[in-house]
């Protein structure tokens, strides 16, 4: 009686089956990982902006006429690239000058939910697709959302 060791094609094909679904599991978990380390640099990105623009304007008291174009050209940012969403943004002054908001277009529901709940301390407001932030959830379900963020 010739007796024979290996594997059946079942217990391979069971352990192949196994396997991708570990590498599935590990793939997304690692885009997860991605996003929420993009969406953490987007935040402190968001924080120097307001920063700079603040120690660029605050000789002059008021914030009348920053923009991102105005920002590049006195260095305080190094490009026109928006932190996140799409590169549709923008830096403005309020009616009165005494304050300028940072404003983020085009986001996913994602982004906007993780702006949303960052709670941000060097923003004294928050508002999302033109509602103030506060127990209630604006962020839509579209990938058309608009954060900003109101700075005095």
């Amino acid at each position: 009686m010739n007796q024979q060791s290996g594997r059946s094609l079942i217990e391979v094909i069971g352990i192949l089956a196994i396997s991708a679904m570990m590498a599935a599991g590990a793939v997304t978990m690692y885009g997860m990982l991605r996003n929420r380390q993009i969406r953490t640099i987007a935040v402190s990105e968001l924080e120097q902006i307001a920063k700079n623009t603040r120690l660029l304007m605050a000789p002059r008291g008021d914030y009348t006429g920053v923009s991102v174009d105005y920002l590049i050209k006195a260095g305080a940012l190094a490009n026109a690239n928006a932190p996140l969403g799409t590169d549709n943004w923008s830096v403005t002054a309020t009616a009165d000058g005494a304050a300028f908001s940072i404003n983020l277009m085009g986001l996913s529901a994602g982004e906007c939910n993780f702006l949303v709940a960052s709670k941000t301390a060097w923003a004294s407001q928050m508002r999302v697709n033109g509602y103030e932030t506060t127990v209630d959830d604006y962020c839509l379900s579209t990938g058309d959302n608009q954060v900003s963020f109101i700075v005095e």
